[in-house]
């Protein structure tokens, strides 16, 4: 990804904007130009999510890719939002106490760094209410 377009995104990865269709009700996170459903007929807006949301599913992470290593072992989980979009997210918590419909709330973490002194990335990871 260009640096330019990596700023840009930061709105919707920081604070989980999405969009939302007037005219079909429905929430997209990531953001959308167009509704799949509605396509010209649609009206997007931008909506910023809650957060707040329950575990689809998830897996606990024992063997991290590169430059996670230290993280292991740690949750990975499909949350769905009370809006309706589901997104994929860290969950901190101990790996023996996440259940599937556990209501979690968002918090803004470290998610990683490129090389030693590199750039931080930071987003959303997700934690028990």
């Amino acid at each position: 990804m260009s640096v330019p377009r990596f700023w840009r995104k930061q709105i919707a990865r920081y604070n989980l904007v999405g969009t939302h269709c007037k005219k079909c009700d429905e929430y997209f996170y990531p953001p959308r130009n167009m509704c799949p459903a509605c396509r010209r007929e649609g009206e997007i807006e931008d909506y910023k999510f809650s957060g707040n949301g329950e575990v689809v599913t998830f897996t606990v992470i024992h063997t991290a890719a590169e430059g996670f290593e230290n993280q292991t072992p740690y949750v990975l989980g499909i949350i769905k939002l009370d809006e309706g979009p589901s997104l994929t997210s860290q969950i901190i918590c101990e790996p023996e106490t996440v259940k599937i419909g556990m209501k979690v709330k968002p918090v803004f973490r470290k998610l990683g760094q490129a090389g030693e002194r590199g750039m931080i990335y930071y987003g959303t990871k997700f934690v028990p209410e």
